[in-house]
């Protein structure tokens, strides 16, 4: 199997309950991030924040996933409860999908782990 170039080419190949769960997915993220692009990282669906990895998503066999990273999963643990977790990963059945409030949670939280801290000297 080719591996995709695009986020639309990579939801093309999967069954319909998958797709629509992760189209959903996709436009919560970029709800939440708008400066991000989008692009394959690794094989998956994937954001970048001027240049820089930002977040992912991607596919399993009887799951879809999304990888917000270590910190927003440990924030919102207790959110999280009703979804399979391990340390940068929230896994989630395809027809319950992922609420749009809540990804948007876990996003504002990867978006503050990436802002550059400021020098204390600077002016």
């Amino acid at each position: 199997m080719k591996t995709p170039s695009t986020i639309d080419e990579f939801l093309a190949g999967l069954s319909g309950d998958k797709r629509a769960a992760l189209q959903k997915l996709r436009r919560a993220i970029r709800a939440a991030a708008p400066k991000a692009s989008e692009c394959i990282a690794y094989g998956v669906p994937s954001f970048r924040i001027d240049g820089k990895y930002f977040l992912s998503f991607g596919a399993g066999a009887d799951h879809c996933s999304f990888y917000p990273g270590a910190e927003a999963i440990a924030k919102h643990r207790t959110l999280l409860s009703g979804y399979g977790t391990s340390k940068g990963t929230v896994r989630f059945e395809p027809k319950l999908g992922l609420p749009a409030t809540l990804v948007k949670k876990l996003v504002k939280v990867r978006m503050g782990a990436m802002r550059p801290v400021k020098p204390r000297n600077a002016r």
